[in-house]
């Protein structure tokens, strides 16, 4: 399966909200394959090992291949960092939208979920794929720019900053996101 892309939801999400179905929709249009599935979400579901067993199947089936982009927001990157460098996986790019590591403080809900997904030997990933592309913005209402930035630091081949961009959701007024497609 060749150029594939695979989107991956924060915290809480799911596969139609902020920008991801517009994303879906756009690469499909054209002429590729893209999943976006729903990983399981909520206190008690949301955590590293229900997270990488969905992962493992998509892989098994042949989904994720070194011919793969993974688009990931919030959580997400960190969870595709410790996932892909447990796994010794490698993908063709990984474009992560507001990721962070090691970040306490949105909420209680929240913080219980992140924290197990969270990587110490986070720059690991860069053997797992030759680009990282990540977008953070100055202004996130829950996660801080320097979490945002520091994160970029350790993994980026490309850092891109949305001015006033918040979490870079449809909260934020993003429904769609043409910055990406570039990177597609």
């Amino acid at each position: 399966m060749k150029d594939n892309y695979f989107i991956i939801h924060g915290s809480f999400g799911n596969p139609y909200s902020n920008w991801f179905k517009w994303l879906h929709d756009f690469i499909v249009e054209e002429g590729k394959q893209a999943y976006v599935p729903q990983f399981p979400t909520g206190i008690g579901f949301q955590t590293y090992d229900n997270w990488a067993k969905l992962m493992c199947y998509y892989n098994d089936i042949g989904v994720i291949t070194e011919d793969t982009t993974i688009i990931a927001h919030s959580i997400a990157p960190v969870f595709v960092c410790k996932f892909l460098t447990k796994n010794k996986m490698k993908v063709k790019k990984l474009i992560f939208v507001c990721g962070f590591n090691n970040y306490l403080g949105v909420n209680d809900e929240y913080d219980t979920v992140n924290k197990p997904m969270f990587i110490n030997n986070i720059e690991d990933v860069k053997q797992c794929a030759n680009e990282i592309v990540c977008f953070y913005s100055d202004n996130d209402p829950y996660v801080k720019y320097e979490a945002e930035k520091e994160f970029a630091d350790k993994v980026a081949t490309e850092q891109i900053l949305i001015k006033d961009g918040g979490h870079i959701n449809s909260e934020s007024g993003f429904d769609t996101f043409e910055d990406i497609v570039s990177f597609l």
